[in-house]
């Protein structure tokens, strides 16, 4: 029997029991010259793939462009007088030939009343004067009146036959004076802003004055911008196949504002830029382009056809030269060098590097290293 006071017994017994357990464990010996496993690799990276492809791709040429009004004009009075009326509201769309503004028309009217009491007098004495000649003619047959009398009277009648077309003439100034007070709209466009209220005086003669109001036709609407003078035969060559496609997108180049075709280029190419410049025409019916706007503008040259393409965020930008990472089938990552004809920031068309078929990396490349390890998802269609 073993007492509290044994104490050096029992550590002897614990000592004893610890070291049978340990003998009683299995125990693994290392060989000689044996190495430990290495340890396992860096994780595979995610990353987000799509499949080179060819597609028919279109041809794009691109600058800042302006928007100009198809017609502009500064509605000026053509007569002197009292600015009595305006028709129009600012901003509001007119037609040809609607009224905008009225000048004092009582001085015209009264000039051309006048002109025609004046044709009405000279009528009278016309009447008269043929009369007159008539008689002599028959009173020279038989002697009873000189020829000079006759000659005479055919003058006086000849006289107020010019006086009358001189009348013709003052009647016809007077009326177009009195139509002039009525200011119309040129062609179909927006009304500015009022540059003048009614009451002011107005005088044809003054150019230096500011007009009563501009009228800008904005539908259809132009764009105008410069394209580099090496594009002028991928130009004309389109112009002379049909008509050219043109595109006007928002300075982010995010939002579509309208499409239209090329009118025409300049006839000379700016000798300090090196540049020529082309006016292409929008039908502009949501009104999505205005004058003085900037936009991005996109000429289509060409429709390539069959091109191997890449989404242009796959293309990455090297020390010397442009890549994409591409998935191979060991799910290994590879940088792949590739040359690129025309990135319009959404695909790119790739000349040299890549194949039909391959997988490039859209998404994933900032942690990507050549020979990486990755698990591939293919892209979702338009993303």
């Amino acid at each position: 029997m073993i007492r509290y006071g044994d104490g050096a017994v029992l550590r002897r017994f614990g000592v004893v029991g610890l070291a049978a357990a340990m003998l009683a464990l299995p125990v693994t010996v290392m060989p000689a010259g044996a190495q430990a496993p290495p340890p396992s690799g860096p994780p595979a990276v995610p990353v987000t793939v799509t499949t080179v492809m060819h597609r028919d791709i279109p041809i794009l040429l691109r600058n800042i462009g302006a928007v100009q009004a198809m017609q502009t004009a500064l509605m000026r009075s053509r007569v002197d007088g009292t600015l009595e009326k305006v028709f129009f509201q600012e901003g509001q769309e007119v037609k040809r030939g609607d009224a905008l503004a009225l000048i004092d028309p009582r001085p015209y009217q009264a000039a051309l009343d006048q002109a025609i009491a004046k044709k009405a007098q000279d009528d009278a004495q016309l009447a008269n004067a043929r009369l007159d000649l008539g008689r002599s003619v028959e009173l020279a047959r038989t002697q009873s009146t000189p020829q000079q009398t006759v000659d005479t009277r055919a003058a006086a009648v000849r006289t107020l036959e010019a006086t009358i077309k001189a009348d013709d003439a003052l009647i016809a100034a007077a009326k177009v004076n009195l139509d002039y007070t009525t200011i119309t709209a040129p062609f179909d466009g927006t009304m500015g802003l009022r540059l003048i209220d009614p009451g002011n005086v107005v005088r044809a003669a003054d150019t230096t004055g500011v007009g009563i109001v501009t009228i800008a036709q904005t539908r259809p609407i132009t764009v105008v911008f410069n394209l580099p003078q090496d594009a002028l035969p991928a130009i004309r060559a389109g112009m002379v196949a049909g008509k050219l496609p043109v595109a006007a997108f928002s300075p982010d180049d995010r939002t579509l504002l309208g499409t239209g075709e090329l009118m025409t280029m300049d006839n000379t190419i700016d000798v300090t830029t090196g540049t020529i410049k082309l006016k292409a025409k929008f039908d502009n019916a949501e009104s999505k382009l205005w004058p003085g706007q900037f936009v991005n503008a996109r000429l289509q040259t060409e429709m390539k056809k069959g091109a191997l393409v890449v989404p242009s965020i796959a293309v990455q930008r090297g020390p010397s030269s442009l890549f994409v990472y591409i998935v191979k089938p060991d799910n290994t990552a590879a940088l792949v060098p590739v040359k690129v004809g025309q990135d319009d920031g959404q695909v790119a068309i790739v000349t040299a590097g890549l194949d039909d078929g391959m997988q490039v990396v859209v998404n994933g490349q900032s942690r990507l290293q050549n020979g990486a390890r990755v698990v591939a998802t293919p892209a979702k269609p338009g993303s």
